[in-house]
Formats: C-alpha cells, sequence, structure tokens
C-alpha cells in the first residue's frame, strides 16, 4: 500500500508543473523591464508617428501644407527640404536656413543609407528624426517623434505569469540542404529569408513544430514568428515574436515566457513580418506578452 501512493505521489510530481523557480523568474522579470524601457525609449516604436512613401522623383518634406512628408506642427518651417528617390537611391536636399544634422554634423545635401541592409542615416530635424527604409523595392521615410500620441499615453506590458514548464527544449531538425521560407507582411509583400531547420517540441499537452528564419547575415539567434489560440483573444491577433539561441548539440531552447508583440502592436507605421502557415499552431501559448490594446488590465485610452 505505501509503496503504492508513494507511485502516485512520484507521477503527480512529474505531471503537476512546478512553481517558477525564484532565480529564472527574476532573469524573466528583468529581460521584461528591459523589454519595456526599450519600448518606451524617445527612439523606440512608441515614438515611430509617420511613414511616407516617396515616389520617385522630388518628395517635398515639412510642417506645411502639400508635403509629400507631413512633419507635426512646430517641428519643421512649412518647407524644410526635398528627398529625392531616383532608381533605388535616395538623397536629401535642405532648404537654406534650415538645420538639419546627421551624425551631429549639419546636412545640406547628400545620399542616404537605407535600412536595409543598414545601419540607415539618421536625419534629426527639432525633435523628430527621419530614416529611408527599403521594402522589396519600395522606398519611404519613417519619422519618429519622442512626443507621439503613442508614447504619451503609453500605459505599461501585461504579461501572462511566469511558468517554467513554458521554457522548453525542443530538438532542432536541420533541412538536407539551404532552404528560404516565405514569410509575409503586412503590406502584401513576401521575403524570402534563409531557415536552417525546424524545432520540435511539447507544449501545452502537444507535440508542435515551428519553423525559425535567419533574420539578417551573421545573426546568432534563430527567429521564431508565430501564432497560437491566444491571438485576438489575450494577445496581439497577427501573432508573437521569439527569438532564441542557436541550438546546441541537437537541442534548442524555446522560452515562450519571452514572447512579444510585434512593432504593429504599437505604432500603425510599421511593416512587420506575418506567421507563415505552418508556424499557426493549434494550441494556446499561455505565456508571454499580451495584446497592450486588449488586456483588461489596461485603461481604455490605450486600447483599440
Amino acid at each position: 500500500m505505501g509503496r503504492w501512493v508513494m507511485t502516485v505521489t512520484l507521477m503527480g510530481a512529474v505531471l503537476s508543473p512546478p512553481a517558477a523557480d525564484s532565480v529564472y523568474r527574476a532573469e524573466i522579470e528583468k529581460w521584461r523591464q528591459q523589454r519595456e524601457t526599450r519600448l518606451k525609449a524617445e527612439d523606440g516604436w512608441l515614438a515611430v508617428a509617420g511613414l511616407f512613401w516617396l515616389d520617385e522623383g522630388m518628395n517635398r518634406f515639412g510642417s506645411g501644407p502639400g508635403n509629400s512628408i507631413a512633419l507635426p506642427a512646430g517641428t519643421a518651417p512649412p518647407v524644410a527640404g526635398t528627398f529625392e528617390l531616383r532608381q533605388g537611391k535616395v538623397s536629401v536636399r535642405v532648404e537654406p536656413g534650415v538645420t538639419v544634422t546627421a551624425a551631429g554634423k549639419p546636412v545640406v545635401d547628400m545620399e542616404l543609407r537605407s535600412d536595409d541592409p543598414g545601419p540607415p542615416d539618421v536625419l534629426n530635424l527639432g525633435r523628430v528624426s527621419l530614416q529611408v527604409i527599403a521594402r522589396s523595392g519600395r522606398y519611404g521615410i519613417r519619422m519618429k517623434d519622442p512626443e507621439s500620441e503613442a508614447r504619451r499615453t503609453f500605459a505599461g506590458l501585461g504579461w501572462f505569469p511566469v511558468r517554467d514548464d513554458m521554457r522548453v527544449v525542443g530538438r532542432f531538425v536541420p533541412w538536407p540542404s539551404p532552404r528560404t521560407i516565405p514569410i509575409p507582411n503586412v503590406l502584401g509583400q513576401v521575403n524570402d529569408l534563409p531557415s536552417p531547420g525546424y524545432a520540435e517540441f511539447t507544449a501545452a499537452g502537444r507535440k508542435l513544430r515551428l519553423e525559425p528564419v535567419i533574420e539578417e547575415p551573421g545573426a546568432q539567434e534563430l527567429f521564431f514568428i508565430f501564432r497560437d489560440q491566444t491571438a485576438g483573444q489575450e494577445t496581439y491577433p497577427a501573432g508573437r515574436f521569439l527569438y532564441a539561441p542557436m541550438p546546441k548539440d541537437g537541442a534548442v531552447v524555446l522560452d515562450f515566457n519571452k514572447a512579444y508583440s510585434p512593432p504593429c502592436a504599437f505604432t500603425a507605421y510599421a511593416t512587420c513580418p506575418l506567421p507563415p502557415p505552418q508556424n499557426r499552431l493549434p494550441v494556446r501559448i499561455e505565456a508571454g506578452e499580451k495584446d497592450p490594446h486588449r488586456h483588461p488590465d489596461r485603461p481604455p485610452s490605450v486600447r483599440r
């Protein structure tokens, strides 16, 4: 009888998720604080306040009416200058008497590097900054404003409780030959990104699989873009992001306590990638960041 009771007790210990280890919990809480700090920074995603696609030729910018790139009132003269797009190259020409800087130096005219491959040249005009982004042959000007409404009204992030069982160790299976995955984005474009293989793991009582991509050449982490059954309920409808260390000895660690919302959850001026069909999980992953506009512990002013 005593032996039978011991067996049941041991089985219960295996099947019941343990309480989060205090050291591990502290690590996750620190990571989450850093995540929120980056988001709230003067040049973070909450500061992104505009995205203007360039037409071939001249594109005027300033705070007055009729500009292709409309800057907030009071941040620039009515006409501050012109961005010129010619055959995939973008240059800027600043109007006389207008102060624009790049890397702390005054700019009159210069050719601008985009964020692909980057790093982009950043122009500063008053409190706003401007940079060129490139997306599948399209070029635009992204504006950041530290006084954006999104940054001023941000009430903080919400998270699922930290759970030890949401840090899973899976098996990593390399592809037999180099492969790319088509990744759609919110603009309707599709980019083929390299994928080194796939991760097999168990979560929410199911055997699952996710395919990562390599975000940029030389990246030291796997990038997972996924969606689960919490999407549109507790978490951002389009899906979430997760980075993981490179596989070691055939194993990969997926810590869903660090899953987070894409930039599109915070600004309408991001160009986020979307989960490919194979990364839409048929389970609820109750871990990581919640949708900042949906979870009930946020005031109505920051929901949408």
